[in-house]
């Protein structure tokens, strides 16, 4: 608490900030604080914002039982792959932020999916350290699996060209490989910006943050329905040899197909399902540009549970999971209730176009994720 400033400059117009909260270097927290009202302290904002995870975290600090940093170079080979299509400007970002990180050998894999122009090749082929992949078939999933059959190194850490990894995101994130078990391991994701209404919202409804206790995902204990509690595919890690024990990643899935997203979801689900486990560091920290417009969130949000529903009817129709039977009429009552919550402007309930975009992805889903495989024969 002794690190906080005492006044913030502020731009003009700014309104509120978030704050990450760190203890010992370790993000543990965020805050929303005002910054309209000149003068008001910080540390009321902060405290009222704190829940277990910090107060563990200082509990932990204070009595010299935080865990000792482990942040050396990885003992095995890496890759990093950067997934990206026809966004240059947020490419070249992405980059800079890759490259400010400690030179552990680790190779840099650009994969430009179905690109309409030589703007991505033209601003690599220079830049040291990164090689440079064209993959003209579109699908994320897709660059994906081209980034799988290109790498060299053993880990392979993927990340989107509108984010930002922090300079120690590559060691935090490849350290959590020492358990056989573990084949995935993910981190924590916070905004790089909060400019417009429409970000802040997404961040509001929780945007990509899971937490901030490092959690191991295991099939004994957790849903492999739910596996995207364990992160995105903005912020992920794979052994290499995912791909002999749980397959590549399905190509019915995620952006540039008909099911919108989903990819890292269906393939977190298929580690927990075939008993391997996932880890969730928090410490791996990268920022990521949200999308500014509402329409743009719209159909985000839209997009996400066209890929939830796909997700069931593939566990359903391929894998015969009866539990996605179950899951759908759960997740059906619940986006029901919320419709009709903002429908009725209830307390704390989301804007009603953004209610009726999840429903309307949720109910198109199924035939979506049909329309997909269909194109993927």
């Amino acid at each position: 608490m002794t690190n906080l400033p005492q006044h913030l400059e502020v731009p003009p117009g700014c309104r509120a900030g978030l704050a990450l909260l760190r203890i010992g270097g370790r993000p543990c927290g965020q805050a929303v604080i005002r910054l309209d009202r000149p003068g008001e302290p910080l540390l009321p904002a902060i405290l009222a914002a704190a829940d277990s995870a910090f107060w563990e975290a200082w509990l932990k600090n204070r009595l010299g039982l935080a865990p000792s940093a482990s942040d050396g170079p990885p003992g095995v080979p890496v890759s990093v792959a950067v997934c990206t299509r026809d966004r240059t400007e947020d490419l070249e970002r992405c980059i800079r932020a890759l490259l400010r990180m400690p030179d552990d050998g680790q190779e840099i894999l650009v994969i430009d999916n179905a690109p309409s122009s030589d703007a991505s090749a033209s601003l690599v082929q220079n830049v040291p350290r990164v090689r440079y992949v064209r993959e003209d078939r579109p699908g994320l999933n897709v660059a994906r699996n081209r980034a799988l059959c290109e790498a060299s190194g053993e880990i392979i850490l993927f990340t989107d060209d509108d984010a930002a990894p922090d300079p120690l995101w590559l060691r935090r994130l490849a350290r959590n490989f020492d358990d056989p078990l573990v084949l995935a391991s993910t981190g924590l994701t916070m905004a790089l910006e909060l400019s417009s209404a429409a970000q802040i919202d997404f961040q509001r409804y929780g945007g990509f943050v899971r937490g901030f206790r490092r959690t191991v995902y295991d099939a004994a204990d957790h849903d492999p329905l739910l596996a995207w509690h364990a992160g995105a595919g903005v912020n992920m890690a794979l052994r290499r040899s995912v791909i002999k024990l749980v397959g590549a990643f399905d190509e019915a899935f995620d952006a540039g197909t008909p099911t919108h997203a989903g990819g890292d979801s269906e393939m977190f689900r298929r580690i927990l399902s075939a008993g391997y486990r996932i880890v969730y560091d928090p410490e791996a920290l990268n920022w990521h540009r949200h999308r500014k417009s509402a329409e743009e969130l719209r159909r985000q949000l839209f997009g996400y549970e066209v890929a939830g529903a796909s997700l069931l009817t593939k566990a359903i129709m391929v894998d015969g999971d009866m539990g996605a039977v179950g899951a759908a009429l759960h997740w059906l009552a619940r986006e029901a209730r919320a419709v009709l919550r903002s429908a009725l402007r209830r307390p704390n309930a989301v804007p009603l176009s953004f209610a009726v975009a999840r429903f309307v992805g949720g109910i198109k889903g199924p035939a979506l994720y049909l329309k997909s495989r269909r194109r993927l024969r």
